[in-house]
This record gives C-alpha cells, structure tokens and sequence, in this order.
C-alpha cells in the first residue's frame, strides 16, 4: 500500500513519525512525507522520500499581522490549564474561547488554504491508501478525506486539545441552539465542501479513524478512542557517540536538557546548572553556543555539551531533568530513568503529574520553580529509589507495547476497512478510488 505522512515543519514533529514510516517501508509499503520546504533536507536526512508542498500566507504574512495573532494564540493555548482535574474541570466560556482563539489565528496558520490545496493536489496524483498525521496537521485528515485514503493521528504526548474538545462538545450540546458554536468544525466543513467533498465534517478529523499512540498506556488520558498501542522507538536525528561517554560515570549522572527551542521553564540555564551542582553527581547539560557563553564559568562536575544522542546519554544517567519534551520523556520511560519535568505549559504539566502519580517522576511548574527547590527535587530522585523502582516500571511496560514493526499487519487491516471512495477532482472531475489490495508485499 502507499503510506503518506504529513508533518508541521520542525523536526520535533517529525521524528516521532520515522520509527513507523520505516517499519512500514521495510515492510514492502510506498512511504512518501509531506511537509513545508524548510523540512525537506531533515526528511531525506531520515532516508525517506520527501514532498515539499506549497505553504504561503501572503500579504497577512508580509504586514507582520499574522505573527502577532499567531503569538498571541500560541500563548493563549500554552497557557490553558489542560492539568486542570476533576470530571468537569472546564467553563463552557473557557473552551469556546480556547476554540475561538487557537482555530483562526493558530490551526488555520498552520494548515492554511495553499498548503492543503498543495496536498490535496499531491494525494489526488499519487492516491495515498494511507495519510498519517501528526497532531498539528490536520491537513492530512483533510487530505484523506477528499481522495478517500484512511487516515490515523499519530499521538506521541498526552492528548490534552482532544480531552478539552470532548468537554467542549459535551457543553456545547446545553447550550440554546442559536448559542452552539463550533470554530473547528466549521473551518474544517468550509474546507471540505471547497474541496468538493459531499460529506461534511465529522470528528475523526479531529482524532484520526484511529489514532497512533506512542505513550505508555499508564501515562495516557483514556478518551475512548480507537487505538493503536505502538512502542515508542527512540530516534535522535544524526549522531555521533562521543569517547567519554563510553566510560561509565563514577558518580550519579543527571542530563540536563531544556529541547531544541530552549523553553522558557522560569529559570535559566545557568541557574539551573548552579543549583544542581552542588549535588554529588555529574551533570550533562545540552546548551547552544549562546547559552554556553552567557553560564560563564561552571563547577567542574558540569560538562555542558552541543548535541548528544539521548538514546546512548540516557541509559548512564541516573536522572533527567527536562522541559516536558515528548522525545525526551518517552527516551527516559524507554530507559528507566526517572524524570523532573519542568512544566511550563501546553501538555507539559499534565505530562509531569503523570509520572509523579505513578512514582517514576516529579513535576515542578514554572510559577513555582527557585533554584533551592530544583535542587531538592532532584537530590530526591538520585536518592529515594522509589522513583528508580517507578521508572522501571514504566519502562517494562513500555517494552511490552508492540514495536512499529509489529503494528502494520494491524495498520493494513484498519485500511482495509476504512478507505472509501475519493472525492470529486479541483476541476469537478472525479479522480475515483484505486482499489485497494491487502497485501503486505505491495509496493
């Protein structure tokens, strides 16, 4: 079968998708990845064959407009408090202005009208019998829909924006009619029928058919969603294993790592590195040129480090402290490691009382966070083997979740089952459906 993904242009995105994309390819599948053109190189990087599609917001984008709402609507839903508990922990005025705020100014930016024209217009030529989605891309449902490919999210984090549209949704059905508004669907109905699709939204747009989850089933939020369990498998990008950590540390190792983008967690880098110097460990701690320069002269136990592979790094340490990153935090579970989530916002507290409740880690949020109390928590995870025992267990569960390799007979029968009929062509032509043949040794 023909397997397209569809990932948001960051390669934080992108990874968690290579593990399946190649267990598909091995497994005798076409697999194709689709996204915007400043992703192409790390997708050919991965070995997989990449389709660079068009992604233009116009003039919007040129009067700097678009940044501002863009910013404005990323920090409206980082903010949210998706760690909120309880049955009913939301006001319906709270999620309509979530959905209100991040539909226009966030999801429609993100899968703007050129780029999914662009994927339609690929999947319509090459007619994908799979389109897989990461879950900021819902141009690939979209895409599915109208060239009549089934299609699955793939979840590597807690799936906090559909526990809080499921709650939407149950609020919205007690409000007077004249008062149901529905941001998302209303974009994503306006889209299909300019697409030609005669059927109109439906929620797995939202979801998936079904939905990939890479999170072990004790961290996750039960949403009663159709689920595929696959085993998060760990892939860090190119890399190189350094001489010294071939040696085995003489004390506690504890990596330090705040991602890619540097998340602002409410501390610095140099604070951080401080206050965990003064425990009886060694600290790894991964910072760029500029961070380095601006920690001045650290402890002698401190090694700070450009880029190194999480998955060779991880297995010395006797702890990690990071910023709720999903590669970071599936790495740690893989490994055993307990972790202290340094939670500042989206998913990331809801990731970190996760692990406390199930004793593999801590949380600190951002509002709380003071280099004593980092140093605390931490001193705690080295020394109480509570949370070595938790996080071995989370680790043996994670290993009993089947690997990528052993979920595509199951994927090849979900798509026996749900692709249907393509919709009408741009032009009003219909580019019909190509039979679909379950056999795991087509191409």
């Amino acid at each position: 079968m023909r397997v397209l993904f569809t990932s948001l242009a960051h390669h934080t995105h992108y990874y968690p998708l290579v593990p399946l994309a190649w267990a598909l390819r091995t497994a005798g599948h076409e697999v194709r990845v689709a996204s915007q053109p400043e992703l192409t190189d790390v997708i050919t990087g991965t070995g997989l064959a990449a389709v660079p599609i068009e992604w233009s917001l116009g003039p919007v984008e040129e009067l700097g407009l678009l940044g501002r709402l863009h910013d404005e609507a990323a920090a409206h839903a980082q903010g949210f408090d998706y760690a909120a508990r309880g049955e009913h922990p939301w006001s319906w005025e709270e999620l309509l202005r979530l959905e209100t705020v991040m539909v226009p100014t966030l999801l429609t930016a993100l899968n703007n009208d050129t780029m999914v024209d662009s994927l339609v217009d690929f999947a319509r030529s090459w007619q994908p019998d799979l389109v897989v989605w990461e879950t900021f891309t819902l141009a690939g449902a979209v895409t599915a829909r109208a060239t009549g490919a089934a299609q699955a999210r793939l979840l590597s984090g807690p799936d906090i924006a559909v526990r809080a549209r499921q709650e939407f949704l149950r609020l919205r059905a007690a409000q007077e009619p004249e008062h149901r508004e529905d941001p998302t669907a209303e974009w994503l109905g306006a889209t299909l029928h300019r697409l030609g699709c005669a059927e109109g939204f439906s929620e797995d747009l939202v979801t998936g058919q079904w939905t990939i989850d890479t999170t072990p089933p004790s961290t996750r939020l039960e949403l009663g969603l159709p689920t595929v369990q696959v085993r998060h498998v760990p892939y860090n990008g190119p890399s190189v294993v350094p001489d010294w950590l071939r040696v085995h540390p003489p004390r506690a190792r504890i990596c330090v790592t705040l991602g890619a983008s540097g998340s602002d967690v409410g501390i610095g880098m140099a604070d951080l590195l401080q206050a965990l110097a003064a425990l009886d460990a060694e600290i790894v701690a991964t910072a760029d040129d500029e961070t380095r320069a601006r920690s001045g002269e650290l402890p002698g136990n401190v090694r700070l480090v450009d880029f190194v592979p999480l998955n060779d790094l991880l297995p010395t340490c006797a702890a990690v402290v990071h910023h709720g990153g999903v590669g970071t935090k599936a790495a740690a579970e893989l490994h055993g490691v307990p972790q202290l989530i340094l939670a500042f916002g989206w998913d990331t507290e809801v990731m970190g009382r996760r692990l406390a409740d199930i004793g593999a880690g801590l949380c600190v949020t951002s509002s709380e966070i003071t280099p004593d109390l980092l140093h605390k928590q931490t001193e705690r995870l080295i020394t109480d083997p509570s949370f070595a025992a938790g996080a071995r267990r989370l680790q043996e569960e994670m290993l009993g979740v089947p690997s990528p390799n052993e979920a595509v007979p199951v994927l090849e029968r979900l798509v026996a089952e749900h692709r249907g009929p393509a919709a009408p062509g741009l032009d009003g032509s219909s580019t019909g459906a190509r039979q679909y043949l379950l056999r795991s040794d087509r191409g």
